[in-house]
């Protein structure tokens, strides 16, 4: 059964994609028919949600692939010109103005050459999506989500890459305006749903924005921040807090995004006059622990007190101790070490909490 916390993971991709044009490639000449029939099952689905589907067919018989997409009640009409074609382009968007889906003939080129990357581009595609039997692998594992200009600098210097060409040719569609292309591995049934909607997929991803950043809360995510940190609240590693004490304090929260939905957060309280500030509300999604994000949220915190000429930085808890002082470099304090009115607070609220700092 399900989790609700995967759930949720696929109701927040929903608004995103709606609306949205893909262009999904299939070596439909090359993967075994199961995971060829569960991928265009699939698409049904997104395109039941309101994405504008275009999907390439590199290889194999694209009447057979057709027929199958109506099979599979996909909304689909065939271009009669290979893709290569400029007049390609012009019947698919007079078919995707009909509120239909493509199958365009993709046979007579590469994956990610420069004729499907122009193709893309006359439609404004969100995502290119290539299902191959290649894949591509850095170190022997797909890369979740990896920056253009990091791409080309993989492929020109790291020894262990499987599929070396098609990393730089994913990246140069990045660099020609692509926003994302996804390489994933077609043979393996479910595949586009798991890259799709999930947080850190399953393919090797590469983009051209920003993909996971840190940035300032905005008013629109606290009701998010308060559902996410909720359940720790509950639990008692974080101090409740209401709507209003977030919005008062806006300024000081930063949050961690992936795709641009939330999945860690931190603040950082200055206390005027004291010296110092608290690095506070860390929490990062369960979802996304055991990777780091926490390690970057207290660090970019710290170089947020380090531009405001904040000497010391320091953080109370007690469940996350081994954290800040074995991972962090934070030393142990005492309570008489806090700002005053921060001690005040502390021995007020009755929580045994412990206290940690580090000088900057």
């Amino acid at each position: 059964m399900a989790q609700i916390g995967d759930i949720r993971e696929v109701l927040q991709y929903i608004p995103q994609f709606r609306g949205r044009t893909f262009l999904v490639l299939i070596e439909a000449g090359l993967l075994p028919e199961p995971a060829i029939a569960e991928t265009l099952l699939d698409l049904a689905a997104l395109e039941d949600l309101g994405v504008k589907l275009v999907l390439g067919v590199l290889g194999g018989d694209i009447k057979d692939l057709y027929d199958w997409t109506l099979e599979c009640e996909i909304m689909a009409a065939r271009v009669l010109h290979p893709i290569t074609d400029p007049s390609a382009l012009v019947e698919a968007k007079e078919i995707l103005a009909r509120g239909q889906s493509v199958v365009v003939d993709a046979s007579s080129t590469g994956p990610l050459e420069d004729p499907v990357v122009d193709f893309a581009l006359g439609l404004g595609v969100a995502k290119v999506i290539a299902l191959l039997e290649e894949a591509i692998l850095i170190d022997g594992q797909p890369v979740h989500a990896i920056r253009a200009r990091e791409a080309v600098d993989i492929a020109a210097n790291d020894a262990d890459v499987e599929g070396r060409d098609l990393l730089l040719s994913a990246a140069h569609a990045c660099h020609r305006g692509v926003p994302r292309v996804h390489v994933l591995n077609g043979r393996r049934q479910g595949v586009l749903v798991d890259e799709l909607f999930s947080n850190e997929g399953v393919g090797t991803m590469i983009h051209a924005d920003s993909y996971r950043e840190i940035r300032p809360l905005r008013e629109e995510d606290i009701p998010e921040l308060l559902g996410m940190i909720g359940r720790s609240v509950r639990r008692t590693r974080l101090v409740a807090r209401t709507y209003e004490d977030i919005q008062s304090q806006i300024g000081d929260y930063r949050v961690i995004t992936i795709d641009d939905n939330v999945v860690g957060c931190v603040a950082l309280h200055e206390y005027a006059g004291e010296g110092c500030a608290e690095v506070a509300c860390l929490y990062v999604k369960q979802a996304h622990e055991g990777r780091g994000y926490g390690i970057d949220l207290v660090h970019f915190a710290e170089s947020m007190a380090v531009e405001r000429k904040i000497p010391r930085v320091f953080a109370l808890t007690n469940r996350a101790a081994d954290f800040f002082r074995e991972r962090l470099g934070y030393t142990q304090g005492i309570p008489a070490d806090l700002p005053k009115e921060r001690r005040e607070k502390y021995e007020a609220s009755g929580r045994d909490s412990l206290v940690f700092f580090r000088d900057l």
